[in-house]
């Protein structure tokens, strides 16, 4: 593309991409207490600012709620920070006695933020790729472009005065798809942060560069009927009401266990669930999704209230959750779709098995590979689940939006959830500063390839290899590297004593004489065949013009006694030449075939 046709945007990007690489070669070279010590202050700004960043980007985007974006924020700040900061990523970061592991950094980073948790996942990319010794580039949904801008505003300048190239950290002021993709394609980009829609994510993924994208949620989780029913609808209610259900991983669909629905409804009743009658239902599955029967981003991140009033129904006041009992999984049901929202679809399934398989139809519906929920009084029940579930992660008896971020389970804590091949991502794990990180692995010799001793080697008269089934191989701490002069020399002595063993056989000459070939006549090496055939064919006039003599074993004391002499050996297809001698022989050219 010429320059005059590129767009703003994509000259934007392209700026930014080869200002964000001069910048990783400085940042590439830093140690361990300067990259820790930037990210430090980075993240204690982004601290400070969480509730502000979170109202900005609540304001502008008009999502969720600013409490639970500060929230959010500070999760991203303080947890996910304390998690990793004493974590190694220059130079030796594992090692033992065989493999010395070293991080290297991987370049410039293209991080896609999206509008559902903005300023929240700007900190999070932002801390990683520091943390790793990369530099970063931000493209920004353009409905969140302002509270983005600032998150990336308020991290740079702390990070340069701690001594960051201003250039480490970069934000497109003006992100286009075409901005977006021309970052992404970039020949000096590395690597990909992806969070967004499945069409961003595959857009990444079809780029060339390697892309850590992630896919969509449509969780489902199970209420077997061992568990505690209290508890386990609040943490749904917990989960899905968490700034209005824009986190991937939240609640979307409830399985209750046949023998405790109508226990399990009374609960979500009792705690702020609402459910809605046929027509009730029917009325918001309207609204739920667009003529194209995509997600209608205008319930995104909306208040259960906001929704049933788009709707045309009236709600109690203080509706926390919208639910409505579900037919059926699939097009045809709107309610069973990834919804963004607190409103719940209710299905109703008796037993673990039956419960998995619904719950396995959500997610195959939209959903594969991201999370799944499950509250049970059986540890063997929750690992069944587990076990027939998709799903990255199965989060049991905690609401599934905190626990697959890693906020209450010990998962490590993470903006940006990878869905596995189930979901089309090339990670299962929660994205880390690990994955943005290569490790050279310096691997020192563990067992010698030629580490049998002389000693140890024992040639047989049993079998045809010489070497007896047992007691042959030394022990390995006994092994020790032999020269190939030794080799030789041991492969010479096995020949030598296998033709020794050998039957009475004759050399047939061009002479017609006959060399006895007995155990008793076999030569030694100073008085080998090749020798006296060699001497023969000196003396003898009696061979000229014919037929040369050929020989049925030589060694290197062979080649080497025809090399003075300045002689050809003769041999056959069948004659035994030892690997030495060959390797001579072949150099000096002494060989003849016959």
């Amino acid at each position: 593309m010429s320059e005059e046709n590129k767009s703003n945007s994509q000259q934007e990007a392209e700026s930014a991409v080869e200002a964000a690489h001069l910048a990783f070669r400085e940042v590439a070279r830093f140690d361990q207490a300067k990259i820790d010590r930037i990210c430090e202050a980075m993240a204690n700004v982004a601290l400070r600012a969480a509730a502000r960043l979170g109202a900005m980007a609540c304001e502008e985007t008009g999502f969720g709620k600013p409490e639970d974006k500060h929230e959010k924020n500070r999760f991203a700040a303080e947890d996910v920070w304390n998690y990793f900061k004493n974590l190694k990523t220059v130079g030796v970061v594992k090692e033992t006695e065989s493999i010395v592991e070293i991080a290297s950094p991987r370049g410039v980073v293209a991080a896609i933020i999206p509008s559902t948790n903005p300023t929240s996942t700007a900190i999070f990319k932002i801390i990683i790729a520091v943390k790793s010794r990369n530099t970063i580039v931000l493209s920004p949904h353009p409905s969140a472009a302002r509270s983005i801008a600032e998150t990336t505003r308020i991290m740079r300048e702390v990070g340069v005065r701690e001594g960051l190239p201003p250039d480490a950290i970069g934000c497109l002021s003006n992100p286009t798809i075409e901005g977006t993709e021309t970052l992404m394609r970039h020949r000096r980009t590395a690597v990909i942060l992806a969070t967004g829609g499945i069409g961003l994510v595959r857009a990444a993924y079809s780029s060339g560069k390697p892309a850590f994208g992630v896919g969509p949620g449509n969780v489902p989780v199970f209420i077997e009927r061992t568990a505690n029913i209290e508890k386990a609808v609040s943490d749904i209610l917990t989960g899905t009401c968490f700034d209005n259900g824009t986190i991937c991983a939240s609640e979307q669909s409830i399985v209750a266990d046949a023998p405790v629905a109508n226990q399990v409804r009374e609960q979500f009743k009792a705690q702020g669930g609402h459910f809605l009658n046929q027509t009730e239902a029917d009325q918001v599955a309207q609204i739920l999704l667009t003529e194209q029967r995509t997600l209608n981003p205008n319930i995104v991140g909306k208040s259960a209230e906001y929704i049933a009033n788009l709707a045309g129904i009236s709600v109690p006041p203080g509706t926390r959750c919208l639910l409505a009992d579900c037919g059926g999984v699939g097009r045809d049901y709107p309610w069973s779709i990834e919804k963004l929202s607190p409103t719940l679809a209710f299905f109703v399934a008796d037993g673990i098995e039956a419960g998995a398989a619904r719950c396995l139809e959500v997610l195959q519906f939209g959903g594969m590979g991201h999370t799944a929920g499950m509250h049970t009084a059986s540890r063997e029940a929750a690992i069944r689940y587990g076990e027939q579930m998709p799903a990255s992660r199965v989060i049991i008896n905690s609401p599934t939006t905190h626990g697959a971020i890693g906020f209450s389970t010990a998962l490590a804590p993470s903006m940006t959830l990878g869905c596995g091949s189930w979901g089309g991502n090339v990670t299962s794990d929660n994205v880390s500063p690990l994955h943005l990180l290569d490790i050279k692995r310096v691997a020192f010799e563990t067992r010698s390839v030629q580490s049998i001793k002389s000693a140890d080697l024992r040639f047989g008269d049993t079998a045809d290899s010489g070497f007896q089934a047992e007691d042959r191989r030394p022990k390995t701490e006994d092994r020790q590297k032999i020269k190939r002069e030794e080799i030789a020399a041991l492969v010479d002595k096995f020949l030598r004593n296998k033709i020794a063993d050998a039957p009475t056989e004759t050399i047939n000459t061009n002479s017609q004489s006959e060399i006895p070939n007995t155990k008793s006549q076999i030569p030694n090496p100073i008085e080998s065949p090749v020798k006296t055939i060699i001497h023969e064919l000196k003396t003898d006039t009696a061979t000229n013009g014919a037929k040369p003599k050929t020989v049925d074993f030589v060694s290197e004391t062979d080649v080497k006694t025809a090399i003075e002499t300045g002689a050809k050996i003769y041999v056959t297809a069948k004659t035994i030449i030892t690997p030495s001698a060959r390797d001579l022989g072949d150099e000096k050219e002494i060989f003849a075939k016959v």
